[in-house]
C-alpha cells in the first residue's frame, strides 16, 4: 500500500513531534525532511555541492538540533539548486510501500502534492518561540525574533514558500496538550484512509 501523509507547517509549532506520533501509530516510515536542510545547511562549502551529495548518515549529526542549523536550513533552502537536488529523494521516500509521513515546509504544495493526506501545523509565533525557548534556553526575546525573522524568509521566498496546501487540514496546536494535537491528527489521517480504501 501507498499511502503519503504531508505535513507541513513552521517552526516550532510541534509538525515534528506529531509526524513522528502519526507514523508510529500507523506503522509509516518517516521522514523529516528539515533534517535535510540542516545537513546541507551545518556541512559548509557550496550547498548545492553539499545537496547532491547527501548521505544517509549526515542526517544522524549531533548538531542539526541547534538554533544555528535551524538558520543555516532557513538560508539554504532558498537556493533553488539545493531544494531541486533534494526533491527526488523526497519523492521516492514518499511513495515508497507502506506508506511514508514527511513534515516540513512544501510537503504538500510542492514535494507531494498528490499526498492521501495533508495537514499544516501551526501555532501563534509567541507560543512557538517559548516552546522552542524551553527547547534551548537563552534570552526568549532573542528566541522569538528568531522565529519571526525564519517566518518572514520561510514564508516570503520565491521557490516554494511555506504555505498550507489548499487541501490541507489546518491544525493550530497554539491552545492544545500534544495528546489532543496527535489524537486530531490521527483522526484526520485515519478518515483519509478509509476514504483511499474505499475510492
Amino acid at each position: 500500500m501507498i499511502f503519503t501523509v504531508a505535513i507541513d507547517g513552521p517552526a516550532a509549532a510541534g509538525k515534528g513531534t506529531i509526524s513522528r506520533a502519526v507514523a508510529a501509530r500507523f506503522g509509516f516510515a518517516h521522514l523529516d525532511t528539515g533534517l535535510l536542510y540542516r545537513a546541507v545547511g551545518v556541512l559548509g562549502g557550496d550547498p548545492a555541492q553539499a545537496a547532491r551529495c547527501l548521505r544517509p548518515e549526515d542526517l544522524t549529526r549531533a548538531d542539526l538540533r541547534s538554533l544555528e542549523a535551524g538558520q543555516a536550513a532557513s538560508r539554504v533552502a532558498a537556493i533553488p539548486e539545493v531544494r531541486a537536488a533534494l526533491v527526488d529523494f523526497q519523492r521516492r521516500f514518499a511513495r515508497r510501500q507502506g506508506g511514508a509521513v514527511l513534515d516540513g515546509r512544501d510537503i504538500g504544495t510542492v514535494i507531494c502534492p498528490e499526498a492521501e493526506a495533508k495537514l499544516y501545523v501551526t501555532a501563534s509565533p509567541q507560543v512557538r518561540a517559548h516552546r522552542r525557548w524551553c527547547e534551548v534556553g537563552g534570552d526568549e526575546a532573542v528566541v522569538l525574533a528568531e522565529v519571526q525573522e525564519r517566518d518572514a524568509r520561510d514564508m516570503g521566498r520565491a521557490d516554494a514558500p511555506l504555505r498550507p496546501a489548499q487541501d490541507a487540514v489546518i491544525l493550530d496546536t497554539s491552545a492544545m496538550t500534544i495528546d489532543e494535537a496527535v489524537d486530531r491528527a490521527v483522526a484526520v489521517i485515519a478518515a483519509r484512509r478509509g476514504e483511499h480504501r474505499r475510492g
